[in-house]
């Protein structure tokens, strides 16, 4: 390998992790953002917290490695360029191809390496990243108690205060409990002024400790009959008093079965999508069937009649309206028969049509995933030819305009590639196709972009367009002057 060729790939590779860590980075960023009221004081260990941040980095990874090859490609070229270092290279005899084979090989390494993540690593973090998130988004902890709400995290209790955290972090004002453990479906009514809570010392158990208030109890009559209409009502004022929460069942987290989230699409490599879809398409066909058949049901004439009368009679051409035919005392009958036999039609196509619909949605979503495998791949290396040239072209370094640049042409992958997949989600693109659009659109610019760099174009020269455009408007003087 030529001296060129490694000062070129160190010149590459210190940009992308760069550039790839702060993406991941601001990337994870908006994960928190997005679910920081699902994950932030519900009691989690750190660790917990680590490890769904870490399988959302992995999902990340996606959108973060081909803005990174992208952003670090026009970096590295326009560094280059700015230091005057491509006009050594092409002042050597090496053109702006050969300079770019390493770096070639290289993104065709990391383009299979994605393939392989996506195809291998990528569903099992989209599995482990859904369960975890399903589970803590979902968790009951007995202090998330909100403000003028009832919360029944808590089991057989309901709860609401009007205020909390006035003076102590664990104090509530103005609570109200409803207690239904006492089995006979008559809760128990509990009101104070405040109170605080705390947990004992083994952590089995919530506290709390009441102030001023009145605890409210019904409670059936005391006769021996099995019904008694009359009833007693206690009412027990109280200074101070306690209330007991098992909270042994809400000290850690208890996972759902991984499996319970198999059957979703991101999570499934390329073998399993391809057997989802067969499996997904036979049972499309049996519904098919299944329709036809109890369709076909309420038709006399097809299981009832034809093939089973030996009887030949003539064809009857009836003129005019069918009632005609039926006697006067059985029209009203046969009208609501022939009602119902509408209305049960209709209530079983439709009720096919939804699952049908479903049906149809899963093979979607199965064939998208199956495509994205291979389009993660692609895109780098459509950025890349995009990115490179740029470099090449605008001969500027650094984090300021190559950003820029970057930012505006991958937000125009990115917004195409969305439209797109959203289209064949609902049905309007087909899968493929929606899949690939961003790349068939950019394809084209990113061979157009190699081409100028090749032969030195001034694409983004101002000084270019300053001087074309002072000669434009010279010759239009000079012709008014003649």
């Amino acid at each position: 390998m030529k001296k060129i060729h490694l000062l070129l790939i160190k010149a590459f590779i210190r940009p992308f992790i760069v550039t790839f860590f702060v993406v991941m980075f601001i990337l994870l960023m908006f994960f928190l953002f997005k679910y920081v009221d699902d994950l932030i004081g519900k009691g989690f260990e750190w660790y917990t917290i680590a490890e769904v941040m870490m399988y959302a980095s992995a999902s990340n990874v996606a959108m973060a490695l081909p803005l990174s090859i992208l952003l670090s490609s026009i970096m590295t070229f326009g560094s280059l360029g700015e230091n005057y270092e491509l006009v050594a290279i092409k002042s050597a005899g090496v053109s702006l191809q050969k300079a770019m084979r390493p770096l070639f090989v290289l993104i065709i390494g990391l383009s299979i390496a994605s393939f392989l993540f996506s195809d291998y690593m990528l569903p099992k973090a989209n599995l482990k990243y859904g369960s975890l998130l399903w589970d803590m988004r979902n968790k009951k902890l007995s202090f998330l108690i909100k403000p003028g709400v009832f919360n029944n995290s808590i089991p057989n209790y309901a709860m609401r205060v009007e205020r909390k955290g006035e003076g102590a972090v664990d104090s509530l004002y103005g609570i109200m409990i409803y207690d239904h453990t006492g089995g006979n479906g008559i809760p128990k009514i509990i009101m104070a002024q405040k109170g605080r809570m705390a947990k004992t010392s083994d952590g089995k158990y919530l506290v709390l400790k009441l102030v001023d208030g009145v605890r409210y109890e019904e409670s059936n009559g005391s006769g021996s009959a099995s019904y008694n209409p009359r009833q007693a009502f206690n009412r027990m004022r109280f200074k101070q008093t306690e209330v007991k929460f098992d909270f042994s069942s809400f000290k850690d987290l208890s996972r759902t079965q991984e499996e319970s989230f198999k059957n979703n699409a991101p999570m499934l490599n390329l073998k399993e999508l391809a057997h989802r879809q067969d499996s997904l398409s036979k049972s499309l066909d049996s519904v098919n069937k299944s329709t036809k058949i109890s369709a076909q049901s309420y038709f006399k004439q097809s299981n009832i009649l034809k093939g089973y009368s030996k009887m030949i009679a003539p064809v009857r051409t009836i003129k005019g309206s069918i009632l005609t035919v039926i006697p006067k005392e059985q029209r009203i009958q046969a009208l609501q028969n022939g009602f119902d036999q509408a209305e049960m039609i209709k209530q079983v196509v439709n009720n096919r049509i939804l699952e049908h619909g479903a049906r149809e949605k899963e093979i979607i979503k199965a064939r998208i995933e199956y495509q994205r495998k291979y389009t993660l791949a692609v895109s780098c290396l459509l950025l890349f030819f995009i990115g490179a040239p740029l470099g090449a072209i605008i001969r500027k370094g650094g984090l300021g305009l190559p950003v820029v640049i970057a930012v505006v042409f991958f937000l125009i992958y990115h917004i195409i590639s969305t439209v797109a997949e959203k289209s064949a989600k609902e049905g309007s693109l087909d899968p493929i196709f929606g899949m690939w659009t961003a790349i068939i659109i950019l394809t084209p610019l990113g061979i157009f972009l190699t081409y100028k760099a090749t032969v030195d174009s001034a694409l983004f020269d101002i000084d270019y367009y300053k001087q074309l455009l002072t000669s434009l408007f010279k010759r239009k003087k000079s012709k008014t002057l003649d």
